[in-house]
């Protein structure tokens, strides 16, 4: 966004749009068409991840792109590991950090920004610790190794914890449901969704119905 909000309506803008797409490419331009695909099929948060050398150079010139055209878009930065990372990106006005893993210095960052911090954990001890350093929202990665069914195990004892999954999360009505209905308040997507990026009009039919989707469950829950 231009003017940054505050992290706790970050946080609920992530938790109405329950899909979350997750994205790197080297060159700034098919980011830029990226992202104008995923705004035209109903995307209002997107994930920049932080993967390749030029990603910062590419992230500075999306920030901007951003801002000018899509206003009420939330974006956000992921594969963040350490706080000088963290900061390099806060400072070019990214909405909300995503890290592979938990690590307290970037969340003290976050938390000196009053940006969402969300940390990936994937046992019931990693998600309880990921919560005690503020976490609002908890990914887990990758989901394809646990499965739904973790899910749910783990929710059970922890029923308030607001659960991200990425990684192998699928653009289908089946997987998708097998997700929501498991307990998981936000799902990031990647190469699934983004699986023959170059056809535009297929992608852009792909995100849309995953929108949809979601938009299905939240009505019903």
């Amino acid at each position: 966004m231009s003017e940054r909000s505050p992290s706790s309506l970050v946080i609920q803008a992530i938790l109405r749009q329950q899909v979350v797409p997750v994205f790197y490419h080297d060159d700034a331009s098919y980011t830029q068409q990226i992202v104008d695909i995923c705004y035209a099929a109903g995307i209002r948060v997107f994930e920049f991840a932080n993967r390749g050398a030029n990603a910062f150079a590419v992230f500075t010139k999306l920030r901007e792109h951003v801002s000018s055209r899509y206003p009420d878009l939330l974006l956000g930065t992921g594969t963040i590991y350490n706080a000088k990372d963290a900061e390099l990106f806060l400072e070019a006005g990214t909405d909300f950090v995503v890290q592979p893993i938990t690590t307290a210095d970037v969340a003290a960052i976050c938390r000196h920004y009053d940006v969402p911090w969300i940390p990936s954990a994937l046992t019931p001890n990693e998600i309880f610790h990921a919560t005690r350093l503020g976490a609002a929202l908890v990914k887990i990665f990758p989901g394809s190794i646990v499965g739904p069914d973790y899910v749910r195990a783990v929710l059970a004892p922890m029923p308030n914890v607001k659960i991200m999954v990425t990684g192998g999360v699928e653009p289908t009505e089946e997987n998708l449901r097998a997700w929501f209905e498991a307990g998981v308040s936000v799902v990031g997507m990647g190469s699934r969704l983004f699986k023959n990026s170059d056809d535009h009009a297929a992608l852009t039919e792909r995100i849309a119905k995953v929108v949809k989707l979601a938009a299905v469950h939240q009505n019903k829950s």
